[in-house]
Formats: C-alpha cells, sequence, structure tokens
C-alpha cells in the first residue's frame, strides 16, 4: 500500500516489537521498527513498545535518548501510541517493589502494584470504553488481551477548555485500572493490541485512521 501511513515503531532495545510491527502492518500501515531520528520525528505516528520493568523500560529509554523523541513529537502535536509499559511510563512515577522511578510526565500519577488475589493479570478482560473514544469505535463488547501486575489505578489530570478532556477507559482486576488514555496527540493502551485478535488490529486500524495525512 502506497498511500499507507508511516509509523515508527521506536527500537530502544524493548521485547516483543516484532509482533507489534507485523500487527501494525496488518492494520493497514507502513510500520518500521527504527531508531531513525529523522524517520521517527517525520512519521505520520510513533508507537512506544515496553514490555518488564517500569525502571528497566525508563533506562533503556534514556540510555538511546528515545525519551527526547517523545517528548519532541508530543510538543509538536505528533500522535504517540504507548502500549503496555510504554502507556506506564507516560505517568510521573512507577513503584516497583519498593524502587520509585521518575517517568516521562506526560500524565500526572503513578504507577502502582494492583490490588488483586492474582497477580499478573494475564489473559482476556473487558474494558469500559469512554465516550467518544476513536480507539474503541465498534469495539465496546470485545476482549484485549492483558498481561501487567502495575497500572495507573487513579487519573488526576485537570483540563482547561477550550482544551478537551481526555477520554479514560477502565477496565478491573481485584480493583479499576485505567486500560487506555486518548488526550490529544498521546494515546496508550494497557493491554498489548498486537495479542488481542481482530479486536487488536482493528484498534490499531482505529489509530492509524486518526493519523494526519502525510
Amino acid at each position: 500500500m502506497t498511500d499507507a501511513p508511516l509509523v515508527a515503531v521506536l527500537d530502544y532495545g524493548s521485547g516483543n516489537v516484532h509482533s507489534a510491527v507485523k500487527a501494525l502492518i496488518e492494520a493497514g500501515a507502513d510500520a518500521r521498527l527504527t531508531k531513525d531520528r529523522g524517520l521517527i520525528a517525520d512519521a505520520a505516528g510513533l508507537l512506544v513498545p515496553g514490555v518488564g520493568a517500569f525502571s528497566a523500560v525508563m533506562a533503556a529509554l534514556k540510555d538511546s535518548r528515545g525519551d527526547e523523541l517523545i517528548e519532541r513529537r508530543l510538543a509538536g502535536g505528533m500522535p504517540v501510541l504507548g502500549i503496555c509499559v510504554g502507556m506506564q511510563i507516560m505517568f510521573e512515577l512507577g513503584v516497583e517493589r519498593g524502587v520509585d522511578t521518575d517517568g516521562l510526565g506526560e500524565w500526572p500519577g503513578t504507577v502502582t502494584e494492583l490490588d488483586a488475589p492474582v497477580l499478573p493479570h494475564m489473559g482476556w478482560n473487558t474494558v469500559r470504553a469512554g465516550d467518544g473514544s476513536v480507539l474503541f469505535d465498534g469495539l465496546e463488547e470485545e476482549r484485549f488481551y492483558f498481561v501487567h501486575s502495575y497500572a495507573a489505578q487513579q487519573w488526576s489530570l485537570e483540563v482547561m477548555k477550550p482544551f478537551r478532556e481526555p477520554i479514560l477507559t477502565w477496565s478491573e482486576h481485584g480493583s479499576p485500572f485505567l486500560a487506555a488514555v486518548e488526550n490529544g496527540p498521546l494515546s496508550a493502551t494497557q493491554f498489548h493490541p498486537e495479542k488481542s485478535g481482530a479486536a487488536g488490529i482493528r484498534l490499531l486500524s482505529n489509530w492509524i485512521g486518526s493519523l494526519p495525512a502525510s
């Protein structure tokens, strides 16, 4: 597809990136795993994957200066999609096993361990999509694949007019947690769209369809 929008998948050492690239291509993107700063800056969309510990992901991002690339895109209003720990690091702080790690601080709040009898939260779960969601258009009754023990469990960002209120999507495992956020150019999911079958491909397609034309 020559008219497929270019989506850069940030290559900073995170695992499970090839399945994300494959899913984006299936969803209609020209997806490329890359460290190329120029390509990342110019791409219609940037996907930030993330697996493992919050602190390890932040360390790898800083070592590769990936944090700067994310911040520059968002400052310019250019779309970014975070997945799993790639969502968690958008918050101010992550607390794992007594270790506090600064996140990117795009959103206020702290990522903490879920209060649930069984961890990790692994498998398929439903979500409650926020009104007007672009990501979940046509997917309100679908289930998505989660694998995590930590999440953002509160939302405290106050938005003043004329800016639009973020669209929040919640799920529950022991207690409620944020399954996705859509906030201007920055969107993120706690679950893995690339592991969520047809519903995940549709969600990625919805995001790709919202990207600016090149």
